[in-house]
């Protein structure tokens, strides 16, 4: 699978482990940064993420902050993208079985280490049910079509 990731300053050690993880598991890993433990601001690594995965370039995103909030906010800004914020093992199945969720968000400050690896390994191995979760999804891409028009900014260089 190929997957994007990235992360804000409080994030970038769980991503750094998280993308050992994903390339153990044999994953094609793009990481977007940041580089250095500097602060920086997560809307900016979240959009970088989210355009790509929006665009098709990418399968899944991953992204990581201090909470996984704010990276699950700007990213569902982008078309055809579903991010959520996870916390625990059951969160991570449910959104991928019932909500086809193609970015993962997670809290570099509050999950463990071994945590984020469970979260991780559970929500890339799951599958979407479909049936009756399809149709709730498509309504979803039709409110998303009706606001297509509304032009996002792209990422910062």
């Amino acid at each position: 699978m190929k997957i994007a990731i990235a992360s804000d300053h409080r994030g970038r050690s769980a991503k750094i482990q998280t993308v050992v993880q994903l390339r153990e598991l044999g994953h094609d890993v793009s990481d977007f940064g940041p580089a250095d433990d500097e602060c920086v601001d997560y809307p900016d690594f979240a959009a970088e993420v989210a355009q790509k995965v929006s665009a098709g370039a990418f399968d899944r995103g991953i992204l990581i902050c201090g909470t996984g909030i704010g990276m699950c906010i700007t990213a569902n800004k982008y078309y055809g993208v579903r991010a959520v914020n996870c916390h625990d093992e059951l969160t991570a199945e449910m959104s991928r079985r019932h909500n086809n969720a193609n970015i993962l968000c997670l809290s570099g400050d509050l999950l463990s280490d071994q945590l984020v690896a469970r979260i991780v390994d559970l929500w890339l191995r799951t599958e979407f049910e479909g049936g009756r979760h399809a149709r709730r999804v498509g309504k979803i891409a039709n409110i998303e079509s009706q606001l297509k028009n509304q032009e996002l900014p792209k990422p910062a260089e």
